[in-house]
């Protein structure tokens, strides 16, 4: 399965750059997960088992809940039994679709 999550806190003590030292914290976990993760401006990609995945997501959230007594998490899932390989293979498929990018 691949799943997409962004998860960050909602209030802080201080300036924005608390913010992105919680964000990286939440990135370290899935980072040190080994599971195969694709980071972009909006989200994290994982691609994983399901308890694997999820357990990881749990991990990165529970580290910016101790930043802040209120979190924010959206996850969005592709779960396709049988598939391993997707966080690379569904690009390709329409990089070649395309005719291949520039």
């Amino acid at each position: 399965m691949l799943v997409a999550f962004s998860v960050a806190p909602t209030t802080t003590e201080n300036d924005d750059a608390s913010v992105t030292k919680a964000v990286a914290e939440a990135v370290k976990v899935v980072r040190d997960s080994g599971l195969p993760y694709e980071l972009n401006s909006m989200f994290t990609i994982v691609e994983g088992e399901w308890d694997e995945v999820f357990g990881v997501i749990k991990r990165a959230t529970d580290v910016v809940a101790e930043t802040s007594p209120r979190t924010s998490l959206v996850i969005k899932a592709d779960i396709r039994p049988g598939h391993t390989g997707q966080l690379t293979e569904k690009v390709r498929r329409i990089e070649e679709e395309l005719g291949g990018l520039d």
